[in-house]
């Protein structure tokens, strides 16, 4: 996305959908069945639509951080009970 912020309003339904419009949907390649991780944050609610691209840029970024140890003792842990 651009660094420049763009804005529009939107409604909430009863359900509480919101329709993003297209432009930003087309922008961020969000395309029928996109999940979105949805976080508060002070600033209000963040949605963060995990496409591909999303998913791409998170590759190594544990890289070593020994989360692969950590699981591989939780497993051992389970595996024993």
């Amino acid at each position: 996305m651009n660094a420049t912020l763009k804005t529009e309003t939107v409604l909430f339904t009863t359900k509480g959908q919101v329709v993003i419009p297209a432009r930003f949907r087309r922008e961020l390649q969000i395309e029928d069945g996109t999940k979105a991780a949805v976080t508060v944050t002070p600033e209000g609610i963040l949605l963060r639509p995990i496409t591909r691209s999303y998913i791409r840029s998170l590759r190594g970024s544990l890289k070593g951080r020994g989360v692969m140890k950590a699981m591989m003792a939780d497993r051992t842990k389970e595996r024993d009970l």
